[in-house]
């Protein structure tokens, strides 16, 4: 995981995301995203989760899913057309999280049925109980099934200053991936916001 401080919505980011999306591409032309040992990972996951894998999909399968059909993915705010990129690029869900809009501690666990999750379109919905979600200390839910979708509500936007990086990964390589990832955006990062402040997270 990484922090970011002082992050501001401007950087020139379309470079980097076209290298990411490029090698995305070469990847998906070769073989189908559900092929990919990374999300057939998460497709197992998602299936011991009691959750059919071509209903509800990785966030990294659905992002190459959209690129295979559009050739481009939609732009959002730096930050995150960044991580998008760089998650079709490894097959890897990474989360770009508002961490002033997070309560506490945040906690991937079960859900009891109580919790309340944002819609990005504004609609509270509440995940059945055994969802695993990520949820704060104020029972505000910032992603559902995982690492399926998350939250409108702690979506990273022009005004965020601090922000969380999650990346997660269940394939067999998957340390030294996320670990090669992790340093790679941060690289980049450094590169496209100078004055950011990155801290390393340990995984909890």
């Amino acid at each position: 995981m990484l922090r970011l401080e002082a992050l501001t919505p401007i950087a020139s980011h379309a470079g980097s995301v076209a290298h990411f999306l490029a090698h995305a591409k070469q990847r998906i032309a070769l073989t189908t995203e559900s092929d990919l040992p990374e999300i057939r990972a998460w497709r197992r996951a998602f299936s011991k989760m009691g959750l059919k894998p071509t209903q509800y999909r990785c966030a990294a399968e659905a992002l190459l899913r959209r690129l295979r059909k559009e050739g481009d993915l939609p732009s959002v705010h730096p930050l995150v057309d960044l991580c998008n990129a760089a998650s079709a690029a490894y097959a890897i869900p990474i989360a770009a999280i508002d961490l002033n809009r997070i309560s506490g501690k945040l906690h991937v666990r079960p859900a009891v049925g109580n919790e309340a999750y944002e819609t990005f379109s504004g609609d509270i919905e509440r995940p059945d109980a055994g969802e695993i979600i990520f949820a704060d200390d104020s029972n505000r839910v910032h992603a559902r099934r995982w690492a399926n979708r998350q939250s409108g509500y702690s979506a990273v936007k022009d005004q965020t200053t601090d922000a969380l990086i999650v990346i997660e990964a269940m394939h067999e390589t998957a340390e030294a991936d996320v670990t090669q990832l992790s340093t790679t955006l941060r690289t980049t990062i450094s590169e496209l916001w100078p004055s950011v402040s990155i801290t390393d997270l340990p995984a909890r």
